[in-house]
């Protein structure tokens, strides 16, 4: 064998060699990021998990609205990477605990039992104005001693939050937003941010307040991390509060 051809020879091997080890580093560190978006998520491989939609506000009890319908989507994509199964079921129709399966829970108290029942049990430090009457803390949020409240096409909040019921369980994810619109905003931040947010927290419950930026001219799209608020919220409050 000449030197040309020796020369040849160790460069397929040493090609294959390099392909072979970046082939491997490149499955090793997307099945770390899959196993950690499923530990996130609490969605293995095969998993089942409920996503709730609540009612369209004015429409009938069955009716979904457009944004509530985008932020399904935003989710589906989620829970699809994982390898999981999705249920979807009504507010009024899902009558069962919570931690055998991940749960995705959308909608505020005003459009979706299921919420008002977690917000309760999980989050007794939310209080949410459910008046109908109009006035500037219709729909508001209030949490830790600050008030959310909602101006039209300008401003609109929505909780994030991830809650579990101890070690070991399925977590919930509560999206508890003013408006549609931050409810999708509230999925699509989510969907942007869970590596983020999984590095923060871990298997930990978290619960944050998101400020969605003049809706009118930017629709979901514009998200801004108001605070977390997570103490605050897990902490009950006198009932004249």
């Amino acid at each position: 064998m000449n030197d040309d051809v020796r020369n040849i020879v160790l460069g397929v091997v040493a090609t294959a060699i390099s392909g072979g080890f970046g082939w491997f580093a490149r499955t090793y560190l997307w099945r770390r990021a899959l196993r950690r978006k499923q530990a996130f998520f609490g969605l293995p491989t095969g998993s089942d998990c409920l996503f709730v939609v609540n009612r369209q506000m004015g429409g009938t009890d069955s009716s979904l609205h457009r944004n509530d319908a985008f932020a399904l989507l935003e989710i589906s994509s989620l829970i699809k990477d994982c390898g999981a199964n999705v249920q979807i079921v009504t507010h009024d129709t899902a009558r069962q605990g919570f931690g055998e399966r991940a749960e995705f829970c959308v909608g505020g108290p005003v459009s979706n039992a299921r919420t008002t029942a977690h917000l309760m049990s999980m989050l007794p430090g939310v209080r949410v104005d459910l008046s109908g009457e109009p006035g500037p803390d219709r729909g508001s949020i209030s949490v830790g001693g600050e008030t959310y409240r909602w101006q039209k096409g300008t401003a609109e909040y929505v909780l994030l939050a991830r809650l579990t019921a101890g070690p070991r369980t399925r977590p919930v994810f509560l999206l508890s937003g003013q408006t549609a619109n931050s409810n999708q905003a509230g999925a699509r931040y989510l969907a942007r941010h869970h590596e983020r947010l999984a590095r923060t927290y871990g298997d930990d419950s978290f619960c944050l307040v998101l400020k969605v930026v003049n809706s009118d001219a930017y629709g979901p799209d514009v998200t801004e991390l108001v605070g977390d608020v997570t103490r605050a919220a897990r902490t009950p409050v006198a009932a004249d509060a």
